[in-house]
C-alpha cells in the first residue's frame, strides 16, 4: 500500500511538472484557446434611456445597502458624510465564460466577482467622495485575446451600456460637483472612449479632478491628445490622467502588447511600438521610480478573497521599457498572476494606500 501511494504521488508530481512546463512555454496560447468564445456574437437591443434610474442596475451607488465599494482594511474608514467628489468607476472584466461574447446582466458569478473587484479597487476612492459603479453587459475575457469582428461587436455593446450609465450618473450628481473617473482593464478601455467622446473639449472636462485609466495601455503618441486630459506630471495636479500596467520581473507583456500593437490609435495611426503612458502610483508622476519604502500600503487578500490586510513597504515601482510599470520580483498576493509575470489583477491593490492618498491630494489641490 505504501509503495502504491508513492507511485501515485510520483505520478501527480510528474503531472504538475508537465503542467508547469506547458504553462511556462504555452500559457498565453492556452489562455487564448480556452477563453475565446466558440459561438457567434449575439446581437442585443440597446438598453432603454432610463434603465440606470433603477438601483439594481448598479453594483455601487450611495443609496445601495451593502455597497462593496465602501469596504476598507483595518485602520481606514470610508467618508462618513454625503457629498465630496462624485466617483464614476467602471469595473474590469468579471465574466470569464466562453458561452457568450457578452455577460448577462444577471450572471451571479460575474456580479459576485465584480463586487470583489470593487472592494479591492474602487474602495481606494471611498474617502474622497461617493462611488457609482454600474453593472453592464461586459465583453467576456476572451474578447481581449483576439482581433475577430465578434470581439469588436461585444465591446461596442458593452460600451453602449457604459454610456447610458454615465448619462444617468451625470444627471444624478448635478452640474457642479467635482468628478473622479476611474476604471480598470475593460473598464479602463471604456473610460478612454468616454473621455474621448464625452469629456474632451467639453465643459465637463473642467470638473474632472483626475482620470485613473488603469490596466489598459494608452499610447502617448496615438491616444493621449484625443482624451482631452494631459498625463499627470505633478503629484498635486488636477485635471489630468494616470495610467499603469503592473509586471514583476522578468516581464513578458505579450498577452497584452501583441493584441494592442495590432490596433489603431485614436489618431488613426498604428499603435505598434509606441510608448505607453506610465504613471508611477507611488509618486503620482510620470516615468518615475520609487523604492518599496514609498509604498504606503499593499492589500494582501485572504484566501477566500472576502477581505484583506494592508502592509506598507512591500512593493517598489518604476516605469520601465515601453512604459510598463515594473515591481521587481513581485509579492505573493494570490494565485491570479497571469503568464509573463503580469500582475494585472492587482494593479490597484498593489498600491491601494498610495492611490487613496493620490486622490485626496488631487481633490484638495487648486
Amino acid at each position: 500500500m505504501a509503495r502504491k501511494f508513492l507511485y501515485v504521488m510520483a505520478a501527480l508530481i510528474a503531472l504538475i511538472i508537465v503542467f508547469q512546463i506547458t504553462w511556462n512555454f504555452y500559457g498565453t496560447d492556452l489562455i487564448r484557446w480556452y477563453y475565446k468564445p466558440k459561438v457567434a456574437f449575439e446581437q442585443q437591443p440597446a438598453l432603454t434611456v432610463n434603465s440606470y434610474d433603477r438601483t439594481d442596475m448598479w453594483l455601487a451607488r450611495p443609496d445601495i445597502a451593502g455597497n462593496p465599494a465602501l469596504w476598507t482594511p483595518a485602520g481606514y474608514k470610508p467618508r462618513a458624510a454625503p457629498g465630496g467628489s462624485a466617483v464614476f468607476f467602471i469595473h474590469p472584466t468579471s465574466y470569464l465564460n466562453a458561452d457568450h461574447w457578452n455577460a448577462p446582466l444577471d450572471d451571479e458569478e460575474a456580479n459576485a466577482r465584480a463586487a470583489l473587484f470593487l472592494r479591492g479597487q474602487a474602495s481606494a476612492f471611498n474617502e474622497v467622495g461617493e462611488i457609482w459603479a454600474p453593472r453592464y453587459r461586459q465583453a467576456t475575457f476572451g474578447s481581449f485575446l483576439t482581433d475577430a469582428a465578434d470581439a469588436r461587436r461585444a465591446l461596442e455593446l458593452a460600451y453602449g451600456d457604459v454610456q447610458e450609465a454615465f448619462a444617468a450618473f451625470l444627471k444624478e450628481v448635478g452640474p457642479d460637483r467635482p468628478i473622479i473617473l476611474a476604471g480598470h482593464s475593460q473598464g479602463a478601455l471604456h473610460l478612454t472612449h468616454l473621455l474621448k467622446d464625452q469629456v474632451a473639449g467639453t465643459p465637463l472636462a473642467r470638473r474632472v479632478v483626475a482620470a485613473y485609466v488603469v490596466g489598459w495601455p494608452i499610447s502617448r503618441n496615438n491616444d493621449l491628445a484625443a482624451l482631452g486630459l494631459p498625463e499627470c506630471t505633478r503629484a498635486d495636479q488636477r485635471g489630468c490622467l494616470l495610467s499603469w500596467e503592473s509586471f514583476a520581473e522578468p516581464a513578458d507583456p505579450a498577452l497584452v502588447i501583441d493584441t494592442y500593437d495590432s490596433t489603431t490609435g485614436f489618431d488613426g495611426q498604428p499603435r505598434r511600438g509606441s510608448d505607453l503612458v506610465c504613471t508611477n502610483p507611488l509618486t503620482g508622476t510620470a516615468n518615475a521610480a520609487a523604492p518599496a519604502s514609498a509604498n504606503a500600503g499593499t492589500l494582501f487578500p485572504t484566501e477566500d478573497l472576502a477581505s484583506a490586510t494592508i502592509q506598507a513597504g512591500k512593493v517598489p515601482a518604476r516605469c520601465g521599457e515601453r512604459g510598463l510599470l515594473l515591481i521587481g520580483e513581485g509579492p505573493d498576493v494570490g494565485p491570479y498572476v497571469l503568464p509573463g509575470n503580469n500582475y494585472h489583477v492587482y494593479d490597484y491593490s498593489l498600491f491601494w494606500a498610495n492611490v487613496r492618498a493620490d486622490a485626496a491630494r488631487r481633490v484638495a489641490a487648486q
